[in-house]
């Protein structure tokens, strides 16, 4: 098996090749730009993530040294399309994950495949605001949406394949703030927003370190945010002090949210402390924010 590595010393020896599915995803075109700059060999897998005959098709021809997972079913607009439409969003989340990383297991591959944090929601041992993060280990306690149900799923089935690295994101955010599926555009464009503490993902960030840890070969399952918990208003006020002075919005309880949503909504702080031992340089959440996001948008001048 080509996956025994893990950790800062498991760099491969054949040139890199990189598989990529989800290339008209948000995840999955963002790393074929990386990889083109990087100077990294890629190709994105043309065949359907439930279609095993498909996939072996693709592992023939590309012949990758790391396959990477970016495809996958979050809903549109939002996660609660996933309650209507629970088959498809377990033939793609569950049975399309599961199949590729067996093939991949079968191949002596390593497989990056981008998951989610939000099968976590605060609780006793987690307190809101008590710095207390969910670990790696921790058993999944959310069970609200059924797109949360279904990854929570494969997390626990993918745990038996030594050769996934399974990431977690959470409410993603890059600098291109015009992506519909950027946290930020989402939230400076609803009429109201929540302002509850949580764990996030700097896209900008975090996706050079996941092509990183392809090349150390490191599995397992990683909280895959940057550490510190940010809420909704701070990040609206980053907004209006960096981008737009301007800026209003309002907020609303989470009783009031439930009114408007189908499906409710993971909150959580996940601890990163693992991933921020294998990458020191890791910038906290709020000095990522300003870093990647907001310094590269600023049209203020901040005093």
């Amino acid at each position: 098996m080509g996956f025994q590595p893990n950790g800062s010393s498991g760099a491969s020896e054949r040139p890199l090749k990189f598989l990529i599915y989800g290339r008209s995803g948000w995840i999955g075109g963002l790393l074929g730009k990386l990889c083109a700059s990087a100077g990294i060999d890629f190709v994105y897998g043309s065949g359907r993530l439930e279609n095993r005959s498909s996939l072996e098709s693709d592992l023939a021809a590309v012949n990758p040294t790391h396959v990477f997972n970016a495809a996958g079913v979050t809903g549109r607009p939002n996660v609660d399309w996933c309650e209507s439409h629970k088959v498809e969003t377990i033939r793609t989340n569950v049975v399309g994950t599961l199949t590729l990383a067996d093939l991949c297991r079968d191949k002596g591959l390593v497989l990056i495949n981008y998951a989610t944090g939000c099968i976590f929601e605060y609780d006793s041992e987690h307190p809101l605001g008590s710095g207390i993060g969910f670990k790696e280990e921790d058993i999944p306690n959310f069970v609200g949406s059924f797109y949360s149900k279904t990854k929570a799923m494969v997390e626990e089935l993918l745990k038996n394949y030594e050769n996934v690295c399974t990431l977690r994101v959470r409410m993603p955010i890059s600098s291109d703030l015009s992506n519909p599926r950027n946290f930020i555009t989402k939230i400076t464009r609803y009429e109201k927003v929540v302002n509850i503490p949580n764990s996030m993902t700097i896209l900008d960030e975090l996706l050079p370190i996941s092509i990183e840890m392809a090349k150390r070969n490191i599995t397992g399952i990683w909280n895959f945010t940057n550490p510190g918990v940010v809420s909704h208003n701070e990040i609206l006020e980053m907004y209006r002090d960096y981008i737009d002075p301007s800026f209003k919005w309002k907020n609303f309880t989470l009783e009031e949210q439930a009114k408007v949503i189908v499906a409710p909504r993971s909150n959580n702080e996940l601890d990163a402390t693992k991933l921020k031992r294998e990458f020191p340089e890791l910038l906290s959440i709020k000095e990522s924010l300003i870093k990647y996001v907001f310094k590269p948008n600023q049209k203020t001048v901040v005093v």
